[in-house]
Parts: structure tokens; C-alpha cells; sequence
């Protein structure tokens, strides 16, 4: 299958990281290469992008989509290892920085990859850098306890115990081996009003996706990691797709974002500390509705922006 995946909130992440045609960029997700492509011919000789992405299939179609530009690299690797990869190719700190979190519309849609739940009988894989632990190792090896766990946790799924207690009786009988023996799990185990009302399986397999690839653990790291690695006054945007890793990206803004930490009965500031950053949007971008008509992934979508600090010390 084709790498197509179309590039939410395009505009508005190229106005938010306000690119200067001479500076240096980092796409921390490249996917298909829209959101880079964009970047690129807006960059002068000068300037330099860098595209990165841990699924190998996405690196091919990126390489792909950008051969054109001489002033584009595109390399296999987790955003999570940021500082590294800079510090590999010497280019300093950057300008802009773009993380587009969660699935592609290409994991979703390639049935072998074993991503949606929509798919007949495709394997339960998972895995977006197609290495390590998959999905299946997740289903057939967790302990009860681990599963509901991680559904409650990841996926804020309420009937959590009862899915997980399911999964480990019916892997009594055999290995649960495929998206759509696990979708039949999870739908026997929630409540027909539930049914009904949307599809039961989005959660748990929000979830297990989660655990599957580390994402919360890897956007953690990923996040300290692109802001240490911005220039003064360079930008960080950051689309999410769901309430947990938006909160993440909140929280973590908000930290750069603050100053004095003194206690409040201080008459005034002994601690010094300055704001390392500034919200370029105090409320997460959304997308307008002509995106939302020819775009239904865009429709979860939040944008974050933050600038850091144009003082070194803060």
C-alpha cells in the first residue's frame, strides 16, 4: 500500500513555527513527509530540514516525497534520541521543531500492521518501528492485573477489568493472534448500550498501542529533548490526537512557561527563577471546518506552540 497520509493542521503549523528561510528544522515525525515537504520549500539554500521518523516505512516514503531538496535529510530514528542525532550531524541548535503524535492514516489503513480494528484478520502487531515487542506479546503476556491496568491507564476504558479478564480466558483456549479475534474480545465484554454507541474497541486498542511502542515514555523524553535543543526564540509545535498525550504536552508547556516558584506569603522573589518560555497560542489549535470536511483525522486534533525564552539564562 501507498504511504498517503494527509498533513493536519498544515497552515497552521507552518504560520505558528514561523520559519526563517536560512534556519535549521526538525520534523520529529516526518510520516509521509506533508508536514516536512511544506517546511522545505520555504527554506532557502541556506536552510536545513530534518526529517525523522522510527517507522521504516514512513522513512521511505518521506526520502521519497523529499528527494527533491538537497538541503533535506531523512534519517530512521526516535525523536526520543534528538539531542544525539544533532549532536551526530553538527548542526547545532534548531529554529523549529514539529511533533505530529500518535498513527498515521497509513498504519491505520495497511492491514498488516495490525493497528485498527476494523481489519479482518489482520495480525495484532502494533509495532511502529516494526522491532520489539508487538501486540500479541502484550494480549498473550501481560498478567490480568498488567492488562486492566494498562487499558484504564492508556485508554480511560471503564469496563477495563472486565476486558482484560476476558482476554486472559479466552488465550486459556489459544493465543490471540489477530485484530479481529481481539475486537470480538472487547465487544463481548462491554455492555450493548456501549456497542451501540460507538465502537467499543477504540480504547483498549488505543492502549495497547500505547504500551506496545512506549509512546507516553518516548513523548516524555521527546519533549525535554526538543526544547533543550531550540534555539532562543526558536518554536515548538506539538499536534495531539487524544486527552492523555494532550495533557502531557500541557503540563510540560506549562512548566516552561512559569517563573517565580517562591512560596506565595514571600513579599517578594528570592528564587530567580525566569520563564525558559512563552505560549505562542494560550489555547490549542484546532482545525477549521473546511479541514474537518475533507479531513476526518484532523478532528481530535489539538496544536500546542511554544517559544523559548530569547534570554539564554531563563
Amino acid at each position: 500500500m501507498k504511504f498517503s497520509h494527509i498533513p493536519v493542521l498544515l497552515d497552521e503549523c507552518i504560520l505558528g513555527l514561523n520559519i526563517n528561510p536560512d534556519g535549521i528544522y526538525i520534523d520529529c515525525t516526518a510520516g509521509g513527509g506533508g508536514h516536512s515537504f511544506a517546511i522545505a520549500e520555504r527554506l532557502s539554500p541556506k536552510g536545513r530540514l530534518i526529517a525523522l521518523d522510527r517507522d521504516p516505512d514512513a522513512v521511505k516514503a518521506a526520502s521519497k516525497r523529499l528527494a527533491e531538496f538537497n538541503n533535506v535529510v531523512v534519517i530512521h530514528r526516535n525523536y526520543s534520541e534528538l539531542d544525539n542525532i544533532l549532536s551526530e550531524l553538527g548542526t547545532g541548535r534548531a529554529d523549529g521543531i514539529l511533533m505530529d503524535l500518535g498513527v498515521s492514516s497509513y498504519q491505520l489503513d495497511e492491514e498488516s500492521r495490525g493497528f485498527s480494528y476494523h481489519s479482518v484478520n489482520a495480525p495484532l502487531d502494533m509495532r511502529m518501528s516494526k522491532t520489539g515487542m508487538s501486540a500479541a506479546d502484550v494480549v498473550n503476556g501481560f498478567s490480568e492485573q498488567q492488562l486492566a491496568k494498562i487499558i484504564f491507564e492508556f485508554g480511560e476504558e471503564k469496563f477495563s477489568r472486565r476486558i482484560a479478564s476476558n482476554i486472559v480466558k479466552a488465550r486459556e483456549t489459544a493465543p490471540i493472534e489477530t485484530t479481529q479475534q481481539l475486537a470480538n474480545i472487547i465487544r463481548e465484554s462491554v455492555p450493548q448500550k456501549a456497542r451501540r454507541d460507538k465502537n467499543p474497541c477504540k480504547k483498549t486498542f488505543q492502549a495497547i498501542r500505547i504500551a506496545v511502542n512506549g509512546e507516553f515514555d518516548h513523548l516524555s523524553e521527546g519533549l525535554s529533548k526538543a526544547f533543550s535543543c531550540l534555539k532562543p526564540q526558536g518554536r515548538l509545535a506539538v499536534i495531539t490526537f487524544h486527552s492523555l498525550e494532550d495533557r502531557i504536552v500541557k503540563q510540560r508547556f506549562a512548566e516552561w512557561c512559569k517563573g517565580c516558584i517562591c512560596p506565595p506569603e514571600f513579599p517578594q522573589c528570592v528564587c530567580g527563577r525566569k520563564p525558559q518560555g512563552i505560549l505562542v497560542n494560550k489555547k490549542p489549535i484546532e482545525a477549521a471546518q473546511n479541514e474537518l470536511e475533507c479531513n476526518n483525522r484532523s478532528r481530535s486534533a489539538k496544536l500546542r506552540i511554544i517559544e523559548r525564552s530569547a534570554d539564554e539564562n531563563g
